[in-house]
């Protein structure tokens, strides 16, 4: 089991996001509730929207950004801008299941163009007069605020995005996020030499990338890793999952520690001179391991 100390380093926190305040300020607040020295969010959520809002600690402030690229799931509420048929409504909505193209919103941090989005699943909940609950699932950066003017638009009425919730990232729900009090009190219980509520909300750095394929390295190599490195074939033990060319997989020791995170860039030929995997990001700490050079 991992000691509260080494969890502050490397870890990280599921917070509910409350309605208001903009992401940066909520992971200001968790830097300062638990004294660390960075934390940082995964996916911008705008003042007027709550939920499910992933903040890596210290360390995992490098590689929390690999939550922002799984599928995302929202529940929303738009307003029609006249009335429409129901049987129009629900026709309109089957039909943005799958690949849609939305145009990025003038107010985003993005260059301005069409981009293609895929919507694995999107269920209507509730039609109360003009205004319609669902809950969509997505690819990443699909902008729920332009589906809703999009819908509203197919169905011939106009329409407007009222509220929003997101209720899931990559696998991680809401039963998993916790509030900004209940953080706080944690940390209280923990002063007082009671961790487990502590425990219990701070998740180890690794989980950010169980989703990806993992390499596993031989001691050796680590070090040379830690100094920037790429790794060669010679330092692989083992690998598990679906590799290809250009591939993100997560570099791990023989104990399971996670040393780096980076992508496939050649083949596993022990013959060859080219690296295997060219590193994104290293987690580990320099001098942890022997050096071999």
């Amino acid at each position: 089991m991992e000691k509260i100390e080494d969890l502050l380093q490397f870890s990280f926190v599921v917070i509910d996001k409350p309605y208001g305040p903009t992401s940066h300020q909520v992971s200001a607040w968790v830097r300062e509730i638990l004294g660390v020295k960075r934390a940082g969010h995964a996916g911008t959520l705008d003042p007027h929207v709550t939920g499910v809002l992933p903040v890596g600690i210290n360390r995992a402030t490098r590689i929390i950004n690999l939550l922002h690229l799984q599928d995302k799931e929202y529940v929303a509420l738009m307003y029609l801008h006249a009335e429409a048929n129901e049987n129009r409504i629900r026709e309109v909505f089957s039909e943005f299941k799958g690949e849609i193209y939305q145009m990025v919103p003038v107010r985003a941090a993005v260059s301005r163009r069409i981009r293609k989005r895929k919507i694995n699943e999107i269920e209507i909940l509730e039609i109360d007069g003009r205004n319609i609950l669902f809950r969509v699932s997505t690819e990443s950066g699909t902008y729920i605020r332009t589906l809703c003017v999009d819908l509203g638009d197919a169905i011939g009425t106009g329409g407007n995005l009222v509220e929003l919730r997101r209720t899931r990232t990559g696998d991680i729900g809401e039963n998993d996020a916790h509030t900004l009090q209940e953080l706080k009190d944690a940390v209280e219980f923990y002063k007082q030499g009671k961790e487990d509520m502590l425990r219990n909300i701070l998740r180890p750095g690794r989980e950010i990338v169980k989703s990806l394929p993992k390499v596993y390295v031989k001691n050796s190599a680590i070090e040379a890793i830690a100094n920037g490195a790429p790794l060669y074939s010679a330092g692989v033990e083992k690998v598990e999952g679906k590799i290809y060319l250009g591939a993100t997989v997560a570099v791990f020791s023989t104990d399971g520690e996670l040393i780096s995170v980076g992508k496939i860039a050649g083949n596993l030929d022990t013959s060859s001179r080219e690296p295997f995997v060219k590193m994104d990001t290293v987690i580990v700490e320099r001098g942890r391991y022997p050096k071999t050079w």
